[in-house]
């Protein structure tokens, strides 16, 4: 086990109510997993500085920790966390937990089991019991970090004469996820139920989530950051953002820039979902019909043009036909989430399994 000796500097005076029970580790020297490139700063997905013609905005999602995730041992009882955070503004279509809170799983019984969150505050720094009461055993975390928020700094607190450590990476394999707001994770109710961290825990492989909500509409500058990125597949939700037009427009270029870096990588691109605001809406309706045509024409197209290793899953984003799976008419919660993977979980592994990714 790691000793805290050498971490002195990190482990302040006890804030919980029986004083001098905790002590506080640094989780900047434990192991994080899901991280999309490998010289992006602490706790952020991408460097946002690096890449031009990125709009204000994507560069403020880049800062963000979505889908990264802490990996270590520790035989406490307890599990504590005090972290600090950007403040961004509330989000309308999802839970404080998910946009600023932490999302913990142990490992049990071959399985990666719900065990506790960190609720946030309303001010830039949070502390909270993650889980408590538990045995002494050596437990195997995983701790999802907020979704919506830059994360500043994250100390996880376990039992005072317990032990912890950093763990290996318990995944194999990189499939980078690219995406709109529902790769993001709105509405998913914690940050460990967005879909891609879902496909993490249950296929056992690093899913990096690269949603940048609302901005997933084939701009090169995303194509080029995809590039730029080693992965074994990628998986692209790039058709719900885009107009008919745009996807019409962008996608052989969004593909050509990324087949210069990644020849033979495989390309998994999922159809979008129906949206319920368009039942009664007939605006919407046809608008959303019509993407969805122009996504269908437009991979026929470039497997005319002889692209290899391209995949189409369709339809891949099923909601049901009861109007009962999304927050607002367009984003899932978290039964959404649960109908979206039954229907493609099966099918990405059935392409991963024909790439010899399994």
């Amino acid at each position: 086990m790691i000793s805290f000796s050498s971490f002195a500097a990190t482990v302040e005076k006890d804030t919980t109510a029986e004083k001098g029970t905790v002590k506080y580790w640094d989780a900047s020297h434990l192991t994080l997993v899901n991280r999309i490139q490998p010289d992006a700063p602490l706790f952020q997905r991408l460097d946002e500085t690096k890449y031009s013609g990125v709009t204000p905005t994507v560069k403020r999602y880049f800062t963000y920790s979505t889908g990264i995730a802490i990996a270590f041992r520790t035989d406490s009882r307890n599990i504590y966390a005090r972290w600090k955070t950007k403040a961004e503004k509330p989000g309308v279509n999802m839970t404080l937990i998910a946009q600023t809170g932490l999302d913990l799983y142990i490992r049990h019984n071959g399985r990666w089991v719900f065990a506790g969150v960190g609720t946030p505050g309303h001010t830039l720094t949070h502390q909270s019991p993650i889980v408590e009461h538990m045995d002494n055993s050596l437990k195997e975390c995983l701790l999802y970090l907020p979704l919506f928020d830059k994360v500043e700094n994250l100390e996880i607190g376990i039992d005072k004469d317990a032990s912890l450590e950093a763990s290996l990476v318990p995944f194999h394999h990189k499939i980078v996820v690219v995406g709109s707001s529902i790769t993001h994770g709105a509405s998913a109710a914690r940050s460990g139920m967005a879909y891609p961290a879902r496909l993490n825990r249950s296929l056992g492989f690093e899913f990096p989530n690269l949603g940048v909500s609302g901005q997933c509409k084939l701009d090169s500058f995303l194509a080029y950051i995809v590039a730029d990125t080693e992965a074994d597949a990628f998986v692209f939700d790039v058709f719900s953002n885009p107009s008919p037009a745009q996807i019409e427009e962008r996608l052989e270029k969004f593909v050509a820039i990324i087949r210069e870096k990644h020849p033979d990588t495989p390309l998994v691109f999922l159809q979008t979902e129906v949206r319920d605001s368009g039942m009664f809406n007939r605006k919407i309706a046809k608008y959303e019909s019509d993407k969805r045509r122009a996504a269908e024409a437009g991979i026929r197209n470039l497997k005319r043009l002889g692209y290899k290793h391209l995949y189409f899953i369709n339809p891949a984003m099923e909601l049901g036909d009861d109007h009962l799976a999304t927050v607002d008419g367009v984003h899932p919660s978290d039964l959404g989430f649960e109908r979206i993977l039954d229907k493609l979980e099966p099918q990405l592994v059935k392409i991963l399994h024909k790439c010899k990714i399994d």
